[in-house]
């Protein structure tokens, strides 16, 4: 099944591209920035470190380890993270369809792995929907059973998926520079 984005005409999808990449870096850097407080010892690594803790021992060590602006903080992270998602999700895929485009001009073989690839990119952002939907609960209602568990799949998960991506549109970068 093809992908939407390929109904965009070639050069609109260019521009579309490196707007919502802007995007994306502006977000990125928005959420890194806005998160710095969520960084304590139970969670060296803030939000993703709740995002992974994967256990409701862990979870709930996590939050009490934020003070109640931090919580409120780190609710509007999550929420924030909404917008990152259609954006980084949306370059993302993008770029896997640029790059199945250079693979093909480039005479390499994997071409056919650039729609899957970017329809993966838009079941990374579900996931990460799923996964703020259930870091919410657990944030609102202190109560991490079996959400934090839930939470740390749909997080690995976007992760591999969205790994996969930006490796393939690296291929494509490669392969745009390179000819068989």
């Amino acid at each position: 099944m093809a992908h939407p984005l390929t109904r965009v005409a070639p050069e609109r999808r260019k521009a579309l591209f490196w707007v919502l990449f802007s995007l994306t870096i502006l977000l990125m850097f928005s959420l890194s920035v806005l998160g710095k407080p969520l960084n304590t010892t139970p969670a060296p690594y803030g939000i993703v470190s709740f995002e992974l803790a994967g256990q409701a021992q862990k979870s709930v060590q996590i939050i009490q380890s934020w003070d109640e602006n931090t919580r409120i903080l780190a609710g509007f992270n999550l929420g924030l993270d909404y917008l990152y998602m259609l954006a980084y999700s949306t370059t993302i895929a993008l770029g896997c369809l640029w790059a199945a485009e250079m693979i093909t001009r480039g005479g390499f073989p994997g071409s056919a792995l650039g729609q899957p690839l970017a329809w993966g990119q838009w079941a990374a952002a579900l996931f990460d929907m799923l996964e703020n939907a259930f870091l919410l609960i657990i944030l609102l209602n202190c109560t991490a059973t079996p959400w934090s568990m839930l939470a740390r799949g749909c997080a690995l998960l976007k992760f591999a998926l969205i790994f996969a991506g930006l490796v393939y549109s690296f291929l494509g970068l490669i392969a745009r520079f390179t000819r068989r």
